[in-house]
This record gives structure tokens, C-alpha cells and sequence, in this order.
């Protein structure tokens, strides 16, 4: 998941976390569910979003190489219109998802740890900077027989650039609720120390066996956020 820059350093962590590191959270939440893909499984996933003027895309390949655990791979290209000309973000990310105890219903606990690199290039200069992050998490998801679910983060995320490193603590609360047999609504806050919360409503739509499509919007920190996203497991 997971999961936009705003400025070279001290930047947003919900945007460096949306950016940066792999988006291990069933699209469109950014909070993550304690659970994996099947060992063997794969996904796909593309993701489209917007945060104040902020706009990029990114693309996850996730699988699960042994019970339990889960590796994600992430690639993200952004742009930035709050300068003139739009500066632009580009970051690659890798993240592993361990989850012991899984259950289809009652408590499912598990933990994440993620790495990212971003780079930024401001307007039309040769001017760059390379931001450095890494991530962990604490999950816990309570699923309910009739298939709603909450889910629980609690961790912290380390960044550093130009040999200057900031550590903060990060939460999020999740919860879906199942409309129809393939329509699920979902509603999250998440955040980190010192910021105002993030919050978002979305829904998730199964086309078909293993392949979703959803969408989101919000608001966090005073200005709007938007996602579509599209997803296959198989």
C-alpha cells in the first residue's frame, strides 16, 4: 500500500509512506489489513492518485514465497504542480509482510517492514535530492463472520536526506463494511505524529475472480485526496 512530496525534507509521512513504500493494503485503503496472499499467489496492482497538486501513478507486484509472509515491489512516478514548472518524484520501494496468525474470522495479527527511495527534481533545473525511508508496522485485523472487518495500524517510519534523519511514530484505523457480494465500502483515518489525520471513504468493486476495481476520496492535512486502483490476484 500504502503510501507526495511537498517539499525536499521534513515532508508529509502519510505522502512518503503512499509514495515510497509498497502498497501491501487492498486498494483503495492506505491503512493495512493483517493478512497475505496465499503462498504461491501473485498481484498486480495500478494506482492512480491525487493529493492537493500533487498527481502520479504507481504500480505493485506483489507474491507470497512461503505461508505467511508476503514481498511487494513498488515503482512510482509523480509530479508536483504547486511549482512552476511541476517538479517530479520518482521512487522505488520493497516491503515484507509476516502475518503469523491469520483467521477468517475473530483477530488476525501480523507485522511489516518496508524501504523506500524517492527522488525529487525541482521544476526544470538540475537540482535533486534523494530521500531515504523505512517503515515499521504492527497489524491487527478483527473479521466478523457477515465479512465486516476492522484493521489497526500502530508503527513508525524513519527518513533521512542529506545525512539528516527524522523518526515518527504512525496509526491508522480501518473498516470495511460489505454492501453486496462483490461491493465493499471502506472508511479509514490514518496520520503520524504532528500532522492532522487523514480520512477517506471508498469502495471496491470484484469484476471478476481475483480482479478488483476501486476508488477513494478524502481530505487530510486541509486539502482533498482522490484514488482509483485496479487490482488481480491470482
Amino acid at each position: 500500500m500504502s503510501m507526495l512530496l511537498k517539499r525536499p525534507f521534513l515532508l508529509s509521512s502519510s505522502a512518503v509512506l503512499m509514495l515510497s513504500t509498497p502498497a501491501f493494503a487492498e486498494s483503495p485503503m492506505h491503512v493495512d489489513d493483517a493478512g497475505t496472499l496465499e503462498a504461491g499467489g501473485m498481484k498486480l496492482e495500478a494506482i492512480w492518485r491525487k493529493d492537493a497538486q500533487q498527481r502520479g501513478v504507481e504500480g505493485v507486484y506483489g507474491f507470497s514465497p512461503l505461508p505467511s509472509l508476503e514481498v511487494g515491489v513498488a515503482v512510482a512516478q509523480d509530479r508536483d504542480h504547486a511549482t512552476r514548472p511541476a517538479s517530479r518524484l520518482s521512487a522505488v520501494g520493497l516491503g515484507f509482510k509476516w502475518v503469523p496468525i491469520q483467521n477468517k474470522t475473530g483477530w488476525s495479527l501480523g507485522a511489516s517492514l518496508d524501504f523506500g527511495r524517492t527522488r525529487l527534481t525541482l521544476g526544470d533545473t538540475q537540482e535533486r535530492s534523494t530521500e531515504r525511508e523505512s517503515a515499521v508496522n504492527a497489524l491487527a485485523t478483527w473479521r466478523a463472520q457477515d465479512g465486516h472487518a476492522v484493521h489497526l495500524n500502530l508503527g513508525s517510519s524513519r527518513l533521512k536526506a542529506s545525512g539528516v534523519g527524522q523518526t515518527v511514530g504512525t496509526w491508522g484505523m480501518g473498516y470495511e463494511h460489505p454492501l453486496a457480494s462483490s461491493l465493499t465500502l471502506t472508511a479509514e483515518v490514518f496520520g503520524q505524529e504532528h500532522s492532522r489525520p487523514m480520512r477517506a471513504l471508498g469502495l471496491r468493486y470484484e469484476l471478476a475472480p481475483g480482479l478488483k476495481l476501486s476508488g477513494a476520496v478524502g481530505r487530510g492535512d486541509g486539502h482533498p485526496l482522490a484514488q482509483l486502483g485496479m487490482a488481480w490476484e491470482f
